[in-house]
């Protein structure tokens, strides 16, 4: 069978024309970026120009991007931006359906004093903004939320919290990983200190990312060394894998002036209402807010997450439960649990991310086994 992948959330095949970018810097222009002779110099200007694409996908002027090396750095480096920038605030506002790059450095730092709220979603994925507005104080040193969630989809209003966060006097850090290629963002318009942002999420190799740090707020470097990324970031640049996202990013940007969004919240929405008409007991979590257009998250009542998911594989299609950083637990995701699912539904969740590679007969082929391995999921579920 022809394999069909539908967990673009997790990570994204790499385009063959991002490989294509990618592969001069692999061969001929191996050239330390740093180094002042004609190497190193072709190698610095791939980075100048994948900078440059980066940056014209996000609305942001191309000095105001670090090169990291994944959507977790990001996060964690902003993080801990706030954190020494303020070191007599210890409150931190955070949520509950963060991605674990977040909470878990969160946690640590509770255990080092710091007063960490995380605030709760109701049933929908939604937050309270008049709680937010509510919790920011004197002592808080940051609020970090994402922009969208990388399992229900749901996205929040970045702007509208930036703009209660920085009437506050506070930094505000957002985790927009699962955004760029499919929702326009434009740092121009939100009012957002830092912002992390992934390659391998927009068709683009693993091994980088960046943080879009706003002129003007505290930065301070997470790694140390030499002096690349404007002292920044120290460490030798991976030039292909950044070379690789300049050119993933000026094609997702392309795609989404062509309509890739629409695109793909038409095949969503149709996968959407065909799983509610051939499937009973089925629940679309998040579907009351406004999610990706790429994104689906399905409970099915009685049925087990772990083992259609393994009835899809070895069918050779690729979805999954939930992040793929839980990947190996059996427990239902902490997003899932933040919202309240029930539990007849939560342990039977599927969470289905496309792409603009997916096509509406990849969809097809799915709904047409999607009923039989529900049904064989309910009758191993204990209910």
């Amino acid at each position: 069978m022809k394999s069909i992948y539908f967990d673009n959330n997790a990570t994204t095949p790499v385009d063959p024309l991002v490989c294509d970018a990618m592969l001069p810097y692999l061969k001929e222009r191996f050239g330390n970026p740093s180094s002042p002779h004609r190497f190193g110099q072709s190698a610095k200007e791939g980075i100048t120009m994948a900078r440059d694409n980066v940056s014209a996908l996000i609305g942001c002027h191309p000095e105001r991007l670090v090169f990291t090396s994944s959507g977790t750095e990001s996060n964690n480096t902003a993080i801990w931006c706030a954190v020494l920038a303020n070191p007599d605030k210890k409150h931190i506002i955070s949520s509950q359906v963060e991605h674990h790059s977040v909470i878990r450095l969160l946690e640590f730092l509770q255990k080092h004093g710091y007063d960490i709220q995380l605030l709760s979603v109701d049933q929908q994925g939604e937050l309270d903004l008049e709680e937010l507005g509510r919790s920011i104080g004197e002592r808080t040193a940051l609020v970090s939320l994402m922009g969208a969630n990388n399992e229900t989809g749901v996205i929040w209003p970045i702007k509208e919290i930036g703009e209660i966060v920085k009437s506050k006097g506070v930094l505000f850090q957002s985790d927009a990983v699962q955004m760029p290629g499919k929702v326009p963002l434009d740092m121009k318009e939100i009012p957002v200190d830092y912002l992390s942002i992934s390659s391998h999420k927009i068709h683009g190799p693993k091994g980088a990312g960046a943080i879009y740090v706003r002129r003007g707020v505290p930065f301070s470097p997470l790694i140390f060394g030499g002096r690349q990324e404007k002292d920044r970031r120290a460490g030798t640049e991976n030039v292909p894998a950044i070379v690789g996202f300049g050119k993933a990013a000026e094609l997702a940007l392309s795609h989404l002036q062509r309509g890739v969004d629409a695109r793909l919240k038409t095949m969503r929405d149709y996968l959407e209402n065909q799983i509610k008409t051939k499937i009973p007991e089925v629940k679309i979590n998040g579907a009351g807010q406004p999610r990706l257009p790429n994104t689906l998250n399905a409970g099915f009542r009685y049925a087990s997450s772990e083992a259609m998911v393994q009835e899809f594989d070895e069918k050779c299609i690729a979805i999954s439960a939930h992040a793929a950083c839980e990947t190996g637990t059996v427990e239902p995701s902490h997003v899932l649990r933040a919202m309240g699912i029930e539990e007849d539904y939560i342990y039977g969740t599927l969470r289905i991310s496309l792409s603009r590679f997916n096509t509406i007969e990849e969809v097809e082929v799915f709904l047409n086994i999607l009923p039989l391995i529900v049904q064989k999921s309910r009758q191993l579920f204990p209910m």
